[in-house]
């Protein structure tokens, strides 16, 4: 943790409680780790530090100190799931189904298992947990359907490691400081990510703070990237180009040997 971060925290932690309002609830000081994550041809993922105080009226910690949840996402993004089915031994492409708005990447810490923190209601309402996904599916279909193709995804995801749940691994010290660590898969994909933590206290959250996180390609990479969306056509003839050079001097050092 750097010492500035530090600082700021600590100031936080005295001129909050003066501030109007502020005794009404318990206040949030979350920070992240990174704040910008460089994808380069070596990066093999990387690790967040979620952490942060909580501010309590007047300082008094109560009887029952507060939980914490920290949520991790991704961009949104549209993505079909295909279903596949096996017929006269084949395997084809069967029923499938379009989701709107499912994040690129998910991770979510609680200090508790979430079915011990909040009601279903709340959970769904604040998209607590891999089944409180709002994915927005693109065709009105049966709730079964959806529940299937849903956990197909989620399924998917958590096996290339972008989808995950830490249930049980927020450390929270003296009922005051936090924190959670949370991995950041070497899939991802760029583009802003949103750092949460809700506040929660007798199955309501009463507090909520939100932090970004810039993933981006940097080096090599940042260049193709770039090169592929402002010169999509020139990029595409030049890679055509190249795959071809490549076949012809690998055919001729063939035939060398």
């Amino acid at each position: 943790m750097k010492r500035g971060r530090i600082v700021r925290i600590g100031a936080a932690l005295l001129f909050l409680p003066l501030l109007p309002g502020a005794t009404n609830a318990p206040l949030l000081v979350p920070d992240v780790s990174q704040h910008d994550v460089e994808i380069r041809a070596s990066f093999t993922g990387a690790e967040l530090l979620l952490f942060g105080a909580i501010v309590y009226p007047g300082g008094r910690v109560p009887t029952e100190p507060a939980d914490i949840v920290v949520v991790l996402k991704g961009p949104s993004q549209p993505i079909t799931m295909r279903e596949k089915q096996k017929i006269a031994g084949i395997w084809i492409n069967a029923d499938s189904m379009q989701f709107r708005s499912a994040p690129a990447f998910y991770a979510i810490a609680s200090s508790r298992p979430l079915q011990q923190l909040v009601d279903e209601r709340t959970a769904a309402i604040y998209e607590l947990g891999l089944a409180n996904l709002q994915l927005s599916p693109s065709s009105v279909s049966d709730s079964a359907e959806i529940d299937r193709f849903s956990r197909g995804l989620n399924d998917l995801k958590a096996r290339n490691g972008l989808y995950l749940e830490a249930p049980g691994s927020v450390e929270i010290t003296n009922g005051v400081l936090y924190r959670a660590r949370l991995p950041l898969s070497a899939r991802v994909t760029t583009g802003t990510y949103t750092a949460e933590t809700f506040l929660i206290q007798k199955g309501h959250v009463v507090a909520a703070a939100v932090r970004d996180v810039e993933v981006r390609k940097s080096g090599f990479e940042r260049f193709f990237g770039q090169a592929a969306r402002r010169h999509a056509i020139a990029y595409g003839l030049t890679a055509i180009v190249m795959a071809v050079v490549m076949g012809l001097g690998a055919g001729y050092v063939a035939r060398r040997i």
